[in-house]
């Protein structure tokens, strides 16, 4: 029998360290598999919406930040940064293409309904292009003529996916889901490892395998009293 390992990954995509942590965990599954070839590894990726007030229209990119952190000097502090670690990823970002920070729920609603039509690495294929769309291309990932675009580029089906994103039902439904969710971590992105340990941040991949050999070690007994 197959011994498995489960990853719960909670991420945002208007979160450049989730695309960065993405990354690095595709590299540390890399390096794991050629350790152990008989684990598979399954991956479950968990909604979760840093900014849910944002206006379903979104709002200018430039300006939001300027207001969180204060000034554009500090701007262009915090983007460098994030780009050199990006760069280290294999991740070369184009923030300046974004104009709107967008609300997020439809694309991640987009996910959900995915689901519905592909297998897992399709559904992984898909959040790597919005991931790309955002990032790289500057595309506004709240509008759903976008979103409709690029399911269908990444082979999905148009006309049961706009469906599935124009039910109330499946909205509703998906935001207690995602309202469920909102306490079991203290951030994006966040890693847990067969339901047992977590770590936290875009940590480089041979932090990301080490909690992965761990998780394979049987759990600790718990002594009687």
């Amino acid at each position: 029998m197959t011994e498995k390992l489960a990853i719960a990954v909670h991420f945002d995509l208007i979160c450049p360290w989730c695309l960065i942590g993405k990354r690095h965990l595709r590299s540390a599954l890399d390096q794991f598999r050629r350790l152990h070839p008989d684990v598979e590894p399954i991956i479950e990726w968990r909604s979760q919406l840093l900014l849910p007030d944002t206006p379903i229209e979104g709002i200018p990119y430039q300006a939001f930040y300027e207001r969180r952190l204060g000034s554009p000097a500090a701007v262009a502090a915090r983007r460098a940064q994030v780009r050199e670690a990006a760069r280290a990823a294999g991740v070369e970002l184009a923030f300046e293409r974004i104009e709107f920070m967008p609300n997020t729920l439809s694309a991640h609603l987009l996910i959900e309904c995915a689901r519905d039509f592909g297998d897992s690495g399709k559904t992984e294929g898909l959040i790597e292009r919005l991931f790309t769309a955002y990032f790289m291309e500057g595309r506004n990932i709240g509008d759903p003529a976008v979103l409709a675009s690029i399911a269908s580029h990444a082979g999905f089906p148009g006309t049961a996916i706009k469906d599935c994103l124009i039910s109330p039902e499946r909205r509703w439904s998906f935001v207690e889901t995602l309202a469920a969710r909102k306490d079991q971590t203290n951030g994006v992105p966040f890693f847990v490892f067969n339901d047992r340990l977590a770590i936290s941040g875009a940590h480089q991949p041979p932090s990301l395998l080490a909690v992965m050999e761990q998780s394979l070690q049987p759990a600790p007994m718990m002594q009687a009293t």
